[in-house]
């Protein structure tokens, strides 16, 4: 009979024989994205490297809870787009991206300039880039035409990363075509562009549909919201939220995030200024209790070998399971305190 005189090495060996989530739970199906709850945009030099600062000093574990969003569109020059995206690039390269979660919002495929700018960014960082997003598609044509492009920069450059895309529903069109642009290849994020989108009505949504309350109770913006939302959920991709243009009550910023995230199904959101960061993330947080919960429920279902299992007098299996895991892995993209067996089993 063997007896292990070190407990320690008894529990490392059976630590390493359990089967983690990832794992068993997607058999056939791809997992579900795991992003950070924030995406904040900067344009200006300045802005991105104070946007790195941050990112550096909020992160949890040496993970950041918000993504960097470089913007070649409304943050270029106008006359200096190559310029800029050449900077945007260098940037990405650099030391100063720790973590190297910086994506690049390019120009339209209407805009004379936005293949020169996925050519500099995809040949010097296009194994760095986080994402691309991609603005206003009127179809889902346009979003195919400019992933394309994509394509054929990375296998010219032999970029075997596949470099995930974001793509901006501002248009009415697009609305209309959601659910196949959700489907196109390496699509990661379905977003809504909310004033675009207002603005593209000719004047008969109000202004008032571009900030809140007015934005979660127009009939025409919330039905976008919800199919957007829908779309994206039900390809297995995000939805992430427009921005608040409040930048001083973070107060608006917040319920804003939490309306979003309980009322609209929402899991990210933009923001556009230092202060809109962690009033998103905390409000896009599971409830704590969940959490407690789903480690609870997770350790018990891997020591089962992720067979069904009883929990509190009620059935469960891995259809519960991935709902669970999905919500711990939320909680810790967003920096909340995990329990600490399942931090260990699940993150270490």
């Amino acid at each position: 009979m063997y007896i292990c005189v070190y407990p320690w090495l008894a529990d490392f060996f059976k630590m390493n024989s359990l089967l983690h989530p990832s794992d068993v739970l997607y058999s056939g199906s791809r997992p579900f994205p795991r992003l950070a709850a924030c995406e904040h945009f900067a344009g200006s030099e300045k802005l991105l490297n104070k946007a790195l600062q941050i990112q550096a000093e909020l992160a949890v574990d040496e993970r950041p809870i918000f993504d960097i969003t470089a913007d070649c569109e409304d943050g270029a020059p106008a006359g200096k787009e190559r310029e800029h995206a050449a900077m945007i690039a260098e940037l990405i390269m650099s030391g100063q991206n720790r973590f190297g979660r910086i994506g690049v919002r390019i120009h339209d495929v209407s805009h004379p300039f936005w293949r020169d700018e996925l050519e500099i960014i995809t040949s010097r960082a296009g194994q760095r880039v986080a994402y691309i997003v991609l603005p206003k598609p009127e179809n889902a044509g346009d979003v195919l035409t400019q992933i394309t492009a994509l394509d054929e920069l990375r296998n010219r450059h032999g970029i075997a990363y596949e470099i995930p895309v974001h793509v901006l529903i501002e248009t009415p069109g697009a609305l209309h075509e959601v659910w196949e642009i959700a489907r196109l290849p390496h699509v990661e994020i379905l977003d809504f562009g909310l004033m675009d989108f207002v603005s593209a009505h000719h004047g008969a949504v109000p202004a008032t549909a571009m900030r809140s309350p007015g934005q979660f109770s127009h009939a025409l913006v919330v039905r976008a919201k919800c199919a957007i939302a829908s779309a994206a959920l039900g390809n297995g991709i995000v939805p992430s939220h427009n921005v608040t243009t409040e930048i001083r009550d973070t107060n608006v910023v917040r319920e804003d995030a939490r309306r979003a995230r309980q009322e609209l199904g929402f899991l990210r959101m933009w923001s556009i200024h230092p202060n809109q960061i962690l009033p998103i993330v905390e409000a896009m947080r599971p409830d704590f209790a969940e959490v407690n919960e789903a480690a609870t429920l997770l350790i018990a279902a891997q020591d089962a070998a992720w067979g069904p299992i009883q929990h509190e007098g009620k059935l469960h299996d891995r259809a519960s399971y991935r709902y669970y895991w999905e919500l711990l892995q939320r909680a810790q993209s967003t920096g909340m305190d995990i329990p600490a067996e399942a931090r260990q089993r699940f993150f270490s």
